[in-house]
């Protein structure tokens, strides 16, 4: 799609995306596509007008402990469910029991969790075709077959029991659709919820309960009758014009005069943020992707890519009551920003009925002890380069019209059969993956399953450094335009996983669905078959029902 221009193709597919109305513009040199919401103004959110609420917690419908330790079961029905998100009108959303966000799952370490997940989808709204779905737990150390391979489907009316170990440190991972080429469709129609695993090393040091926060952040953009309009057409990105919290537009949240940790997960299919606090006063990051950071980073502001994952404290206690804060954002290069996308949501301090908190912002954490240390595995944040045993170069770029990794598509993966793999490291190896990103006019936030990764360095940062924020484990790299960063990994896979295939791609869903992927193998290529060896299956019994936390108070 030319600037400024639609295709005959396009135009018929934004009559249908846009319904009631909207604006598309395609950014200079066809980076984006920003859209515009086709609202009346007496539908159109205002900022800080609607109370934050935090998604509801999912109890499991079983639990116990077997031969092989403590598990939970849980269950989850894909379905569409009506949303009160713009003034006076309904959104019909496909989300997780019908929600969006999804419901968090609470889980600690150590309690396996089988998780049965229900396709009771029909068509998406948006393309018209069968409402397929992958799940992925981003941020797990799955088993190949449970990890959410793009083409391992739940077609509509069928069902896939997927199974986590959750032997990981604490660490705040998210699950979302993942399905091959309809994945940014997907999400924003509202799959993605966060899933919480817990130690008692994390419950010691940081804020717990409802002083622990889960913040969901994305941008979307409505039709004039509040159905989401959707656009993918210069298959670059989307970005609309509304940013939600946990699917409230720009809320409102009361907090008492204490010291708050956020868990914010970016949900946006293509925008990134930089945050900022209105009065300039510092978070402090405690946690990144893979759990706790050695050492506690005090930043006025740090930039964030879709699917990344930062836990931050922020300190309510030097205000004053009535006192309010803004979490904003100062946006990034090549990001499509409209009038209030600079706005993401308000702190009002509230009177505290109880004791002063003399909680002390600590400058280190310890994450406990490394599972399978036994057996070779390394604290990641310990890892040094003289470990590794291999050193590979991974390049994020447009060639030849296409979004490619080294210059091959998820195409060449599906016309090999799945074979062909980036590189077959064993279990418990340690390799130096560079990632280069030669595409000047786009950022990539590369997400390499199975793995957490230490970076190790950046081209483009005073002594090459990374930044301050992300000196902690990873599964996600901001990769911003001609970046590279070098990362230090480990591929433990757990005791007596034998290995097999993952895949890396760009998370920007728009670019993941247009083929920005491949796929690495660790063991054996040939275990534990991502498609063939717990499939989906046909599932005609009736909906069950399902159980909820109590919630804390809306707008807390």
């Amino acid at each position: 799609m030319s600037r400024g221009s639609l295709s005959r193709r396009g135009l018929l597919k934004g009559a249908f995306a846009l319904g009631g109305g909207g604006l598309i513009v395609t950014a200079a040199g066809g980076a984006v596509v920003a859209k515009s919401s086709g609202l009346a103004t007496r539908n159109t959110p205002t900022p800080y007008t609607n109370m934050f609420r935090r998604p509801p917690v999912l109890m499991p419908y079983d639990e116990g402990v077997d031969g092989e330790g403590p598990f939970q079961k849980y269950r989850l029905t894909q379905k569409t469910g009506p949303a009160s998100i713009v003034p006076g009108l309904v959104t019909t959303i496909a989300g997780y029991n019908g929600i969006f966000p999804g419901p968090t799952i609470r889980v600690p370490r150590g309690t396996r969790t089988e998780v049965r997940i229900k396709n009771s989808l029909t068509l998406n709204r948006i393309n018209g075709k069968p409402f397929s779905t992958v799940t992925h737990l981003h941020g797990s150390a799955s088993l190949p077959q449970y990890d959410g391979y793009a083409n391992d489907h739940t077609h509509p009316g069928h069902c896939k029991t997927y199974r986590y170990p959750n032997w990981q440190p604490a660490r705040t991972l998210w699950y979302h659709d993942h399905n091959h080429r309809t994945t940014a469709a997907n999400a924003y129609s509202g799959l993605a919820a966060q899933y919480h695993l817990t130690d008692e090393y994390e419950a010691a040091q940081l804020p717990q309960d409802q002083y622990d926060v889960p913040i969901v952040v994305s941008d979307i953009a409505f039709n004039a009758d509040g159905s989401v309009a959707f656009d993918d057409e210069d298959n670059a990105g989307l970005m609309g014009d509304i940013i939600l919290v946990n699917g409230v537009p720009w809320p409102k949240m009361r907090v008492k005069p204490r010291v708050y940790r956020f868990r914010i997960l970016v949900a946006s299919i293509s925008r990134s943020y930089r945050w900022r606090l209105s009065t300039g006063d510092p978070f402090y990051v405690v946690a990144t992707d893979g759990g706790m950071t050695p050492k506690v980073a005090e930043v006025a502001s740090f930039r964030h890519s879709p699917a990344e994952r930062y836990e931050v404290l922020i300190d309510f206690r030097k205000y004053k009551v009535g006192q309010k804060i803004e979490l904003r954002n100062l946006s990034n290069k090549n990001n499509e920003d409209f009038q209030n996308t600079d706005k993401v949501m308000q702190f009002e301090v509230v009177a505290d009925s109880g004791a002063p908190d003399t909680y002390q912002i600590p400058k280190t954490l310890d994450a406990g002890p490394v599972p399978w240390a036994n057996r070779g595995a390394h604290d990641v944040m310990k890892l040094k380069p003289e470990m590794a045993t291999a050193r590979r170069t991974v390049r994020v770029e447009r060639k030849h019209g296409l979004w490619t990794v080294n210059g091959e598509t998820w195409d060449d993966v599906e016309k090999s059969g799945f074979k062909r793999v980036l590189g077959n490291p064993k279990p418990y190896d340690v390799e130096i993956w560079d990632l280069v990103n030669e595409s000047g006019g786009w950022f990539h936030p590369v997400h390499i399953h199975l793995i957490d990764g230490m970076v190790l360095s950046r081209n483009n940062t005073p002594g090459n450094k990374p930044y301050a924020w992300e000196n902690g484990p990873k599964d996600v790299f901001y990769l911003g335009e001609n970046e590279t960063a070098s990362v230090l990994m480990q591929f433990t896979t757990g005791d007596g996983n034998a290995g097999g295939r993952y895949m890396l791609h760009c998370h920007n869903l728009i670019h993941e669905d247009s083929d920005m992927m491949i796929q690495f193998a660790v063991g054996d290529p040939g275990a534990n078959d991502p498609i063939s060896s717990d499939p989906a299956y046909a599932d005609e019994s009736p909906e069950q029902p399902v159980t909820y936390a109590p919630s804390y108070p809306l707008g807390t």
